[in-house]
């Protein structure tokens, strides 16, 4: 379940016998790597604790929608727009009939209607009711509304029955909302990604850099290991925790990326150089740290760095490369220009210059670029945007 590593997840919890198990989920999915806010109806009060949720999930627990303390940090709209996922556990009849109606009367349902995150539903109840033709109707025009329903399962219930109704096993609901976060389409494939700037040095304490946060390729990174990749993380100075389930080779200059790619290149099936290196380092490389003396000016003499995605991409052994190409104008024109002359696969292209999508932004928009094709994918935050440029990628390799 590691496609749950760093997903927020909002677990509503509704009036039934089954909340019980949501300690067990809540528990699933934190183990997973997701982090968890806990959002609890009144009735759903009476079978489980807020507390016992609160020390499970590690956040509070939110109860009411006009929570003064609430509104004061979070608040209701804050926490829809913080979700990347919503699921509903269990998910009663009652609930599954006022969301089907559109229902804003508490809020749970309101954050179900105000989030732009897919929402999930476990749903729990009696088999009669599960059967009753109304719960039916619901349950159809919710799936027709792209909800998902997790279950229900068949077994005996807490009233007796045995039947269609029962809320799926915690470890099932879990299992289920990980693979709400992409396919395997890269099983079996080995990545290599670059992230982030390079440091080339002047002396002991000073060096060229540039703006790079790396946030895009880790990214990318994050969404490989999600679609089944063994990743390779090759990354420059930054400021990221590694993702979970790869392995991160910190450099800091050009050439030691370089190396770093090109170790174990021959098993490499994907390379996306999406890091932002240095076209220039310094030709000599200071002892001790420079003086400042009495020149109003110093003079620095630059040799080129390597390039590293045109070594991969015309390497004996090339894997399916892909680059990228961080441009302050003629985004398009500069990349196509790339593309060809590195003999690159595919291109991903973004203009720098707006400081909303440049670098150190949480967003991006970009242009894929191939051969024969382009498509521009809008603004949106680079963690979703990775899992979109994975897919394509796994797209055009399989192709």
């Amino acid at each position: 379940m590691q496609r749950l590593t760093d997903r927020k997840i909002l677990l509503g919890i509704t009036g039934g016998i089954a909340a019980y198990k949501c300690a067990e989920l809540a528990r699933q999915l934190r183990g997973a790597g997701a982090e968890v806010r806990v959002v609890m109806t009144p009735a759903a009060t009476e079978f489980i604790t807020p507390l016992t949720l609160q020390a499970l999930s590690g956040n509070p627990v939110h109860l009411h929608m006009l929570d003064a303390e609430a509104e004061a940090g979070m608040g209701h709209i804050e926490l829809a727009r913080w979700a990347d996922l919503i699921l509903v556990a269990p998910a009663t009849a009652d609930f599954m009939a006022r969301l089907t109606a559109g229902q804003a009367d508490d809020l749970l349902s309101t954050l179900c209607l105000a989030s732009d995150a897919p929402v999930c539903l476990a749903p729990a109840m009696n088999q009669a009711m599960w059967r009753n033709a109304a719960t039916q109707h619901n349950a159809e025009m919710l799936q027709q509304r792209n909800i998902t329903l997790f279950g229900p399962g068949i077994g005996e219930q807490a009233c007796g029955d045995i039947g269609p109704g029962r809320m799926l096993e915690p470890v099932e609901i879990a299992q289920l909302t990980a693979e709400q976060f992409g396919n395997a389409v890269l099983a079996g494939k080995t990545v290599f990604i670059t992230a982030g700037p390079t440091r080339e040095a002047i002396d002991p304490v000073r060096y060229i850099s540039n703006h790079s946060s790396g946030k895009m390729g880790y990214a990318l990174a994050q969404a490989a290991v999600e679609a089944g990749a063994t990743v390779k993380l090759i990354s420059g100075p930054v400021n990221l925790p590694a993702p979970a389930g790869l392995e991160r080779v910190m450099v800091s200059s050009a050439e030691q990326m370089l190396v770093a790619s090109l170790d174990g290149i021959e098993r490499c099936d994907i390379f996306i150089a999406s890091a932002a290196v240095a076209d220039f380092r310094a030709a000599d490389i200071a002892e001790h740290k420079m003086k400042k003396g009495k020149a109003d000016e110093m003079v620095l003499r630059l040799v080129k760095n390597p390039d590293i995605v045109a070594t991969v991409a015309n390497h004996p052994q090339r894997p399916f490369t892909v680059g990228f190409a961080a441009e302050t104008r003629d985004v398009v024109a500069y990349a196509r220009d790339k593309l060809s002359r590195k003999r690159l696969d595919l291109i991903i292209a973004n203009d720098v210059s707006r400081s909303d999508i440049g670098f150190n932004s949480d967003q991006n928009a970009v242009t894929v670029v191939s051969a024969d094709a382009q498509q521009v994918l809008p603004e949106t935050p680079k963690r979703q945007l990775g899992g979109q440029l994975i897919a394509m990628i796994a797209q055009q390799y399989h192709a």
